[in-house]
């Protein structure tokens, strides 16, 4: 029986969060033993903002180290970079034909981004979510891993599947968000009102997945908590609450252990530990990561099969969708 299929992407834009890989990655790797997983590093997506070019390939490949280091095993799912299979290009242009201004011009991330930078609100920016929406449907994808603050752009996807559909005849099938329902959304560790991110100024507010143990104890000890002294889970404490959810992601032990555990013993302690378990869960992803980064032949050849694999499945629909709009074919 066939399985259902799994695409996600992360931006080879810098180093990763440990909010990266508690929302993202980590998922990834639990879902690849069930799912026909699509994994890409998305590259085009990263030039909506300026890059430099040295940068991004560094990037590119740290991105693939990062994520096989973390156990994602190309024998049981697909890596792949974006760039190197020209249909997600293509399909983009198809699907920006039946994409509608108003709905673009609504997009909550693109209204951030272009109050941010003002003087960069190129047309990539603008049209980036179809060319995500190409991303997913591409590859005939029924789950998406999103997070919350991810369901508008997966909506866009839903919405251009079912148009072109209508339009067209049946050919895309209509993506369903995969919600991890727990700790998916890790947060930034000086205002706990934002999600983790490594664009931040403040390397505090952030934990990379490359960071020593010396950063990881500094940035945890000078988390924001409150003034009420007690580990509780509970929105009321957002900072402490943050950490939970991180203590949870690298330990597996449940809330209520973790608030029985530190009942009455304040932060202090609290903290340490937590800087503990990042620093103990990140370890061997680390040492794996070295290693890989040491053996550019093995990264490139796992891209190369990853997308001699994604191109197969995408020229598929790419070929059917071009028939349907009315293309000669080659």
């Amino acid at each position: 029986m066939a399985r259902k299929v799994v695409f996600s992407g992360v931006q080879p834009s810098g180093g990763l969060t440990i909010g990266n890989y508690i929302g993202a990655i980590k998922n990834f790797v639990d879902l690849q033993d069930s799912y026909d997983c699509y994994y890409c590093i998305v590259d085009l997506h990263a030039i909506t903002i300026p890059q430099v070019p040295k940068d991004l390939r560094k990037n590119t490949l740290e991105v693939l180290a990062t994520y096989l280091a973390s156990g994602l095993d190309p024998k049981k799912c697909t890596l792949f970079i974006q760039s190197h299979v020209e249909a997600h290009a293509e399909l983009t242009w198809v699907l920006n034909s039946i994409s509608y201004m108003g709905q673009l011009n609504r997009m909550t991330q693109y209204k951030e981004k272009s109050r941010k930078s003002e003087e960069n609100l190129n047309a990539a920016l603008f049209t980036y979510p179809v060319l995500m929406a190409a991303d997913i449907l591409m590859y005939q994808t029924e789950f998406v891993p999103v997070g919350d603050d991810q369901k508008q752009h997966l909506e866009l996807a839903r919405d251009l599947a079912e148009r072109f559909n209508n339009r067209y005849s049946e050919t895309f099938k209509v993506p369903e968000p995969l919600i991890q329902q727990f700790g998916a959304r890790i947060m930034d560790l000086q205002n706990p009102g934002d999600k983790m991110s490594k664009s931040n100024q403040n390397e505090n507010s952030y934990i990379l997945m490359l960071d020593d143990p010396d950063t990881i104890r500094r940035k945890i000890r000078r988390a924001i908590t409150d003034s009420i002294g007690e580990v509780i889970y509970t929105d009321d404490q957002p900072g402490i609450k943050n950490l939970m959810n991180i203590y949870n992601a690298f330990s597996g032990d449940s809330i209520d252990a973790i608030e029985d555990r530190y009942r009455g013993l304040g932060y202090g302690k609290f903290k340490d530990d937590v800087a503990e378990v990042i620093i103990s869960g990140l370890k061997p992803i680390q040492e794996r990561y070295i290693e890989l980064m040491d053996n550019k032949d093995y990264l490139e050849t796992v891209y190369r099969q990853g997308a001699e694999k994604a191109q197969f499945t995408a020229m598929k629909t790419l070929r059917k969708v071009y028939r349907k709009v009315g293309f000669i074919q080659k």
